[in-house]
């Protein structure tokens, strides 16, 4: 049973950092991508980024370039969010999702943002973790 788990969320002002992780077990796989996506109140939930487990591309849509960093260990199975520069748009429920078929991000690094971003390419998904940039 994949079980993910994330954690790190949490109230932080606006210019301020947090490290959100996901941990993913129960989960074998030898090519498969893990996303970050997240959901302010009243909007649609929408991709933040991507990393790949077989050539370790990342992906990020354009509004966080520049200030979040995804990483993984060297199993892969925690992945970060490290999150610089927060603005008080990027307040919103982040979830970690699993791609078990590898095909997010498959088309390369630069590829359109529907092509790693879009969520219905994830089939396992965690509760989520509430980040607030507010002062």
């Amino acid at each position: 049973q994949v079980q993910i788990v994330e954690s790190g969320g949490g109230l932080v002002q606006p210019g301020g950092s947090l490290r959100l992780a996901c941990t993913v077990s129960g989960f074998t796989s030898d090519d498969y991508a893990i996303g970050w996506f997240r959901q302010a109140p009243g909007k649609e939930r929408e991709g933040v980024s991507c990393i790949r487990s077989d050539d370790g591309h990342t992906f990020y849509r354009n509004s966080v370039k520049g200030r979040f960093t995804i990483s993984r260990d060297s199993a892969m199975n925690t992945v970060y969010l490290q999150m610089d520069s927060l603005l008080p748009e990027d307040t919103a429920v982040y979830y970690c999702a699993v791609d078990s078929a590898g095909r997010a991000g498959s088309a390369g690094p630069l590829a359109p943002l529907f092509t790693w971003a879009t969520d219905t390419m994830y089939d396992y998904w965690g509760q989520g973790t509430q980040v607030t940039v507010s002062t």
